[in-house]
C-alpha cells in the first residue's frame, strides 16, 4: 500500500482523500492541520486513520510515503521545506510557491537531499493532455500558431482569495492553468510578454489578460478572472485546422477540426476517478524508481512559471516577497 499524508484539511484535501479512496493500492493514511480538532473531524468524516494537530508531527510518521501539501499558497514553502529536510517526498499544490525564490530553494533542497518533489499541477499528469500533444505532433491541424485559453470563476467571495498575504488573487488560483497549458504545447521560447490587470480594493489581482509572443512566430492569448464566469475553453489553431479543449483546468473532451469540420473527438479514458489520482500515481512511480522529479512536471517548468508570475506581479505593482528568500 502506498500511503499518502495530507497537510491541510480544506476542500482540496477532502477532494484528494475521496479520490484516493477509490484508487487500488493507494490510501490517505494521515492528515495534519494546525487545529487538532479540525484534523480529528476531517479524519472521522473521511475515514483517515491518523489525525495530527500540527504540520510537524506528521513528518515523524514512518508509514507516510508521500506528503500532499494542500494549504493556502503562503503556507506551501515552509511545510515543504521541513518535509524535504525530514526525507519526505512532497506533492505541493499549485501555485507551487509564493515566488520563484521559494521555488528555487525547494528544488535545490530536493536535489541536495535526493527527495522527490513535484507541483500538483494536475493537468500536467492527465492522459488526455498527452493525447493533445499526439494530435499536434500528427500534423492533422498543420503547424500550430495561435493558442487561446481562459479560466474564469467567481471566487472573490472567498476570504483567502482577497487577502494578499495569503497569495490571494486570480493569478495564483486560476491564471497558472492557462500559463501551464501554453507552456505544455507552445514551449518556453517567449520573446515578449504583454499584460493587463484589474486590481481589487484589497491589493490583489481580480482579472487579467496575458499575451505571450514566441520566437517561432506563435502567439498565446490567456485570460483569467476571479470576479466573472465565462467559458473555460482552450483553442489551439493551426494552418489546416484547430482543436478545442473543453476545460483548461480539467480537460475531459478534445474536438479536432480540419477546416471547420470536426474530424475527431477524444474523451477521458474509462476508469478515471476525478483526475487527481494521476499526480499521486506518478509520484508513486517516480519514488519507486528513485527519481527526485517527474518528467511530466519537471522542476524547470515549475520554476519557469513562478518566474513569469513574478514578472507579471512586479509589472502590476504586487509584492509577494520575490527576491527576499
Amino acid at each position: 500500500m502506498f500511503n499518502v499524508g495530507i497537510i491541510g484539511a480544506g476542500h482540496i484535501a477532502e477532494k484528494m482523500t475521496r479520490t484516493l479512496a477509490r484508487v487500488p493500492g493507494v490510501c490517505v493514511k494521515a492528515v495534519a492541520s494546525r487545529s487538532a480538532e479540525k484534523a480529528r473531524a476531517f479524519a472521522e468524516a473521511l475515514g483517515v486513520e491518523r489525525p495530527y494537530g500540527s504540520y510537524d508531527t506528521i513528518l515523524e510518521d514512518p508509514q507516510v510515503d508521500l506528503l500532499y501539501i494542500a494549504t493556502p499558497h503562503s503556507c506551501h514553502y515552509e511545510p515543504a521545506r521541513k518535509a524535504l529536510l525530514a526525507g519526505k517526498a512532497c506533492l505541493v499544490e499549485k501555485a507551487f510557491t509564493m515566488n520563484a525564490d521559494e521555488a528555487e530553494a525547494l528544488i535545490g533542497l530536493s536535489h541536495e537531499r535526493g527527495v522527490y518533489l513535484a507541483e500538483a499541477m494536475w493537468i500536467r499528469y492527465m492522459p488526455l493532455c498527452r493525447k493533445i500533444a499526439e494530435v499536434l505532433e500528427s500534423g492533422v491541424i498543420g503547424a500550430p500558431g495561435m493558442l487561446t485559453a481562459s479560466l474564469c470563476y467567481k471566487i472573490d467571495h472567498k476570504e483567502r482569495v482577497m487577502r494578499p498575504e495569503l497569495g490571494g488573487g486570480a493569478l495564483l488560483d486560476l491564471g497558472v492553468y492557462p500559463l501551464h497549458f501554453a507552456r505544455m504545447f507552445f514551449g518556453g521560447e517567449v520573446e515578449r510578454v504583454v499584460s493587463n490587470c484589474l486590481m481589487g480594493p484589497t491589493g490583489v489581482d481580480l482579472q487579467e489578460s496575458v499575451s505571450l509572443m514566441y520566437s517561432h512566430g506563435r502567439l498565446a492569448s490567456l485570460q483569467c478572472s476571479a470576479v466573472c464566469r465565462a467559458d473555460r475553453q482552450a483553442v489551439i489553431g493551426g494552418e489546416k485546422g484547430y482543436l478545442v479543449v473543453d476545460n483548461v483546468n480539467n480537460p475531459t473532451r478534445v474536438d479536432v477540426f480540419v477546416g471547420f469540420d470536426r474530424v475527431a473527438t477524444y474523451e477521458c479514458p474509462e476508469g478515471v476517478v476525478t483526475g487527481y489520482e494521476y499526480q499521486v500515481l506518478e509520484a508513486q512511480r517516480c519514488i519507486a524508481e528513485g527519481r527526485v522529479e517527474s518528467p511530466m512536471m519537471p522542476h524547470s517548468e515549475s520554476l519557469a512559471v513562478m518566474r513569469l508570475l513574478d514578472v507579471l506581479r512586479a509589472e502590476w505593482g504586487m509584492d509577494f516577497g520575490q527576491g527576499k528568500k
